[in-house]
């Protein structure tokens, strides 16, 4: 045979991965095949020399031994290894068509990975909406979930007279069936059992010997404290029931948080706004303001601006992911009065010619900006 580098032959360094030597062994074997090239004995010889050289490389050891001492000690190591040498190529394809088997199922579909018998069921997804309040202390909900149970007719053997499944006759079990054209031997999925390598006896009228039928379920679910947006809860086996007896999949229930009409939600801490009178906020006072597990008071000191935040410890939520409960954080917004009378509108022009009278000194944030304001203009006008 051929005495160039196999590498150079599979066109690959020296260092190529086992995945990149097959890459390159398929491309040059779908390309000079015989079956591909017939009467072509050129090409038969460049499918020959690839062959040989893929056989060494794709084998640790005879690689390891090419590497070190060459051609003709990875020949006899193959020879001695009982593992078929490299034999020459027959046209009955009784080396490549194992190697075919293995490097190109993937053309084809197949992973050659034979029987692979009744499959699990499906793992199922439930969005469940759920209050905060619910989630601030924890609840158990019922759902009604779709799905597919294990057959009552047949208790889910799939056979009316309740049989085991018989080894299919076709592929005798194995699940794959081998089509030979010439060199090529291309392993397919069975048709008959499709790739199960069984078939159901006499199947059940009921599930058409599927072994499983469609059955909404109720299931009751223990929602813990302190879940939030995204977070599941698993229901092992509640899924999708499996094939002729094989375990059901797991239902995961997703929780989705209602938007609250007071408080949003950051980890384990809640955070509101609360609007204030504007007197309560300039003179201090006592509100009243809510919280997950009641009302209860704050204290608003005099001269309360808007913006300020007050901390309510342990007044936020409990949470699985962090210990500890959240705190309330509780935003002043002083509201400007509308919809005045009369009288009130008097009132708070006396109030304003009184803060006049002040020159400023009860409101010190608007003079500090107003003072600003001057200057940037005197600056402006002397550029």
């Amino acid at each position: 045979m051929s005495k160039r580098d196999y590498y150079e032959i599979l066109g690959v360094d020296r260092g190529a991965s086992d995945a990149d030597l097959k890459k390159s062994f398929r491309r040059l074997a779908m390309k000079y095949h015989p079956d591909r090239n017939p009467g072509d004995a050129t090409a038969e010889e460049k499918f020959k020399e690839a062959k040989e050289a893929y056989d060494v490389l794709s084998d640790a050891n005879r690689r390891a031994t090419y590497d070190r001492f060459g051609h003709d000690a990875a020949r006899q190591q193959g020879a001695a290894g009982g593992a078929g040498g490299f034999g020459g190529f027959s046209g009955n394809a009784g080396g490549f068509s194992d190697i075919f088997g293995d490097i190109f199922s993937d053309i084809f579909g197949q992973g050659g990975g034979g029987q692979r018998g009744p499959q699990r069921g499906s793992d199922l997804r439930y969005h469940l909406d759920l209050e905060l309040e619910d989630v601030m202390r924890g609840t158990t909900v019922d759902i009604k979930v779709p799905g597919w149970t294990a057959c009552r007719t047949c208790d889910g053997t799939g056979s009316r007279e309740r049989k085991k499944p018989e080894a299919c006759t076709r592929c005798r079990g194995a699940g794959q069936i081998r089509m030979q054209q010439g060199f090529f031997t291309v392993q397919q999925t069975c048709p008959t059992c499709q790739g199960k390598g069984a078939v159901v006896p006499d199947p059940c009228r009921t599930c058409a010997g599927t072994g499983k039928e469609q059955k909404p379920k109720t299931l009751s679910v223990k929602i813990p404290a302190g879940v939030d947006d995204g977070d599941r809860v698993r229901l092992s086996g509640e899924g999708e029931a499996g094939e002729l007896n094989a375990p059901s999949g797991d239902l995961y229930v997703e929780i989705r948080v209602k938007p609250h009409p007071i408080f949003t939600r950051e980890g384990n801490n809640l955070y509101c706004d609360v609007p204030i009178n504007f007197s309560v906020a300039a003179l201090g006072g006592e509100l009243e303001v809510p919280t997950l597990e009641g009302r209860v008071n704050l204290h608003i000191p005099e001269e309360t601006q808007t913006g300020k935040v007050f901390r309510l410890k342990g007044k936020g939520m409990t949470s699985i992911h962090q210990r500890g409960v959240g705190d309330l954080f509780c935003k002043a917004v002083v509201e400007t009065p509308v919809k005045l009378n009369k009288a009130q509108k008097e009132l708070l022009q006396q109030f304003g010619n009184l803060l006049k009278q002040s020159e400023n000194a009860n409101t010190p944030k608007a003079q500090s900006f107003f003072s600003r304001v001057k200057q940037f203009f005197d600056d402006v006008g002397s550029v």
